[in-house]
């Protein structure tokens, strides 16, 4: 007899098995196939959070409508009288009790090994895409081309963070995390190699972007792979661990390829960045696959071979999206819901102008230390400390953020609006301003460069780090929950548009600096992020009755 894990309502239900948690059923999970699922036609079902003592339940009754205006009702005994009579026996493969084999069963520490080394690989990804900023000077000087073709070094290698994941998702969904996490982030660490022997600017520039290609599998599957082993009422400091990481990054590089630069040479910054992705590439190997539909197709297949019955099934292979479909929902599908959907559209372009203003920091501190207080490019990288000290205070808010909004589930019988969690958000975005009009009203000339008057400049990067982590941390759980039936392509529109956005950053920021000076520039970039400001509180008023005239957006 199957009891039932999680119920088709929107409620929060205890797990019989596991009296200390519970699942929200209502929520959107990253570990389900949407991509290669036709959800809209077939309708959901709960296999991969089921249990049953037999380890099967029956298709009959189990699909329920997508929480979208274009689902619809799944009735196969009207549309296609021979494949509801196939359905009718069909066994969908769910976890036994106590599964040794479900990730969400494993042991804390065990969970919390695997949600480190994800964490250490987004990380050193994200490090690689800033390490080359640690010595820009040498890498001009010995090919001979300015400093906005060097720039490229780093705006190419975040171009491929926003393509590659179009690809990787969906593979992922096909084959598992596993080769998709092994194979690509081992080829990010061999074109390091040519990278770091490249004899012409060329060579360089190609290779970083087949890097950025590569590498970009960690920034597709780890918020996933961390959905696969913890449930989403005990995730918040996991998450909060993986919001921070491709900003934390970013920080790290500058302060360990300056000094690197300043005394072996640029080179080198590139095998250690080597060094780096290749530890992280050897501990992710050593993750086993933790993709439920993955691991129930697998069982599935063995029970199909040991029985020799057909009836044995998952939903993923019931309802597999043709190739053409496939190529649609990644190529197509977020595109189009960026035209169509404001909420992702807005959405969108704060997070790629927060990202965008992270790589436009890389730029402007050196103009200001180096040029401004004549640091070396070793205290240049140091005075990104400031900016990892706002990120360390956002990872003791993030959790509380979602202790909160986990009060929200509760005070609303189970189902929480996606607007609940904008208040993290609304909380984050006035600390991007604030810490522009710092930097900028800080800096040379407005203020002399002598003795510690660096110090204005510098600790502007503490509301930055602080503000950027919580806003991205809200942000993003806000698309999930608003589009939960589409939220494979909101997500990689959001990709792609925020590594747009952080790739076009570093071409045009330095002369922007230098003809505008330090204060004007910033103030410039603290308008800008001043004028999207009410979009999070305008969303929490509003929101609801935006999603009700929606089609793709979960209903109102």
């Amino acid at each position: 007899m199957a009891t039932r894990f999680i119920s088709k309502a929107p409620t929060a239900l205890l797990c019989p098995h596991h009296p200390q948690r519970f699942h929200i059923s209502s929520h959107p999970d990253l570990s389900y196939p949407y991509q290669t699922t036709n959800v809209l036609l077939s309708g959901f079902t709960d296999e991969y959070r089921e249990v049953s003592e037999t380890g099967t339940v029956p298709l009959a009754g189990a699909l329920y409508r997508a929480q979208s205006r274009l689902a619809h009702e799944p009735d196969y005994a009207s549309s296609d009288p021979e494949k509801s009579y196939k359905l009718k026996d069909v066994q969908l493969v769910v976890w036994k009790p106590d599964d040794p084999e479900d990730p969400r069963n494993w042991s804390k520490l065990y969970k919390w090994m695997i949600t480190s080394v994800v964490a250490l690989c987004v990380v050193s990804v994200a490090f690689g895409s800033a390490i080359m900023t640690g010595d820009f000077h040498d890498v001009q000087d010995e090919f001979g081309v300015s400093e906005t073709v060097v720039a490229l070094t780093v705006s190419l290698m975040v171009v491929g963070f926003g393509l590659g994941p179009l690809a990787w998702a969906p593979l992922s969904e096909l084959y598992g995390r596993r080769p998709l996490w092994i194979i690509p982030f081992w080829l990010y660490v061999i074109f390091n190699i040519p990278c770091a022997l490249a004899k012409n600017i060329g060579t360089l520039l190609v290779c970083r972007f087949l890097c950025g290609i590569f590498s970009s599998t960690a920034l597709a599957l780890a918020g996933g792979t961390i959905s696969d082993v913890w449930d989403n009422n005990e995730r918040g400091f996991a998450i909060a661990l993986f919001a921070a990481a491709p900003y934390g990054g970013p920080v790290l590089a500058p302060i360990v390829g300056g000094f690197i630069g300043e005394t072996i040479g640029w080179r080198w910054m590139l095998w250690v960045n080597m060094m780096f992705a290749g530890v992280a590439a050897v501990l992710i190997t050593l993750v086993p696959e933790t993709y439920a539909p993955a691991l129930l197709r697998h069982r599935a297949e063995k029970m199909r071979r040991d029985t020799g019955s057909d009836c044995y099934k998952t939903e993923q292979e019931l309802f597999l999206r043709p190739l053409s479909d496939m190529l649609t929902e990644t190529l197509v599908r977020p595109f189009e819901m960026l035209l169509t959907e404001p909420i992702l559209l807005l959405m969108s372009l704060y997070i790629c102008l927060i990202y965008g203003l992270l790589y436009a920091f890389f730029f402007s501190f050196p103009i200001v230390f180096g040029e401004g207080y004549g640091f070396n490019d070793g205290k240049v990288g140091l005075t990104f400390c400031s900016v990892l000290v706002g990120l360390a205070l956002a990872l003791f808010v993030t959790p509380l953020l979602e202790r909160k909004y986990m009060q929200q589930v509760e005070r609303k019988g189970g189902k929480a609006d996606p607007e609940d969690r904008l208040p993290g958000m609304m909380l984050g975005a006035p600390f991007i301003p604030i810490s522009l009009f710092i930097f900028g009203w800080t800096s040379p000339p407005i203020v002399e460069a002598i003795g510690a008057r660096w110090i204005g400049p510098c600790l502007s990067g503490v509301p930055f780090g602080f503000g950027m982590v919580v806003l991205y941390f809200s942000a993003n759980a806000y698309l999930i929950d608003t589009f939960s039936s589409h939220v494979a392509s909101a997500l990689a529109a959001k990709t792609v548009v925020r590594s747009g956005m952080g790739a076009a950053m570093p071409l045009f920021i330095v002369p922007m600096y230098h003809n505008l000076g330090n204060e004007w520039a910033a103030t410039l970039l603290a308008c800008l992020s001043l004028a999207i400001l009410p979009i999070p509180f305008l969303f929490y008023t509003y929101g609801k009755s935006i999603r009700a005239r929606s089609k793709r957006a979960a209903a109102a």
